[in-house]
């Protein structure tokens, strides 16, 4: 009677959902990476250089699958809808917190859809302005924004990117009113704060410096907690007053939400040790990611710190994209 009841209880837990795949060897087939953006992107680069080394660990294939669309929303609830066993997982970033407090009808939530394995790598911000603009300094900046409130222009890749968050963050701590003007990508945006039609921006750090180095754009400060070393000598705007303004843009992978316990922490060694490869640091570095990690917890801590921050910016300043 006791073997049969054991039985029968066995035959039970191999029924409940994600059971099987934590008893089970993993992984058990090919493993697809969803980049919820399109090839080239910060995301893809993670996915496609961490992706064939993962391969080679885990002993099944890795499949980069580029599902672009809605400000990345599509892609992620592919991965939310999808069985919860180590076989789908997403490279993601900031936009995935920031897409619910823009859009109606997100058909996710990103604190509780998913579950964080590890995050990938940060990329940092620089805040830069066009030479003809006189900005030699966030102070001044802060100065000619405040004696000519919504004059001053920045650009940004559309409303709701790390780009134009970044600058609704500043313009919460400084006080200022600066004129938005989004564009339907970052090479409208870039080209024409070069051509002085838009007053300064937030850019990724490996895309203004070689404009910087060549005289074209003023740096002013970088958006992180450190200054970077690419660009030794520049303040961060921690340091020149602008307290909390930490807009680094981060990336991780997660996977659907209810992948057994004992998968995530199995993706979150191999990932790790990948990381931490000289050559992985060396390839992230040249399109100007910092390559990192994270245990699940202290990647969902993060992520619930970044949804209360851009929540109340976004809410105070009654910013949508609809």
């Amino acid at each position: 009677m006791l073997r049969y009841f054991l039985q029968c209880g066995l035959a039970a837990c191999l029924a409940l959902p994600g059971f099987g795949a934590a008893a089970q060897d993993y992984p058990s087939r090919p493993i697809r990476v969803v980049v919820p953006f399109t090839p080239g992107t910060g995301m893809d680069i993670i996915a496609r250089t961490v992706g064939p080394k993962l391969a080679e660990r885990l002993g099944q294939p890795v499949v980069i699958d580029n599902r672009p669309g809605a400000s990345g929303n599509l892609g992620a609830e592919l991965v939310a809808k999808a069985a919860p066993d180590g076989h789908t997982v997403m490279v993601s970033g900031n936009p995935l917190i920031t897409s619910p407090h823009l859009y109606r009808n997100v058909p996710f939530k990103p604190l509780s859809d998913f579950a964080p394995i590890s995050l990938a790598g940060w990329g940092t911000m620089m805040l830069v302005a066009h030479p003809g603009t006189k900005i030699n300094s966030v102070a001044d900046l802060v100065a000619q924004a405040k004696a000519n409130p919504g004059k001053i222009s920045y650009g940004s890749p559309g409303i709701g990117t790390p780009h134009h968050m970044s600058m609704e963050l500043f313009r919460d701590l400084t006080g200022t009113n600066l004129l938005h003007v989004p564009y339907k990508g970052t090479a409208g945006a870039v080209t024409d704060t070069l051509g002085g039609q838009i007053n300064m921006m937030f850019m990724p750090i490996h895309v203004a410096m070689p404009f910087v180095k060549a005289g074209r754009l003023k740096a002013l400060a970088v958006g992180s907690a450190k200054r970077h070393p690419n660009a030794p000598d520049l303040p961060t705007l921690q340091e020149v007053g602008v307290k909390g303004a930490d807009v680094d843009v981060w990336y991780g992978f997660l996977a659907p939400q209810g992948t057994p316990a004992r998968v995530v922490d199995k993706l979150d060694r191999e990932l790790t040790a990948i990381l931490a490869l000289p050559d992985v640091k060396a390839s992230f570095s040249a399109q100007g990611i910092d390559a990192a990690s994270s245990r699940p917890a202290e990647f969902a801590a993060l992520m619930r710190r970044e949804d209360a921050r851009w929540a109340g910016i976004i809410k105070k300043n009654n910013i949508t994209a609809e």
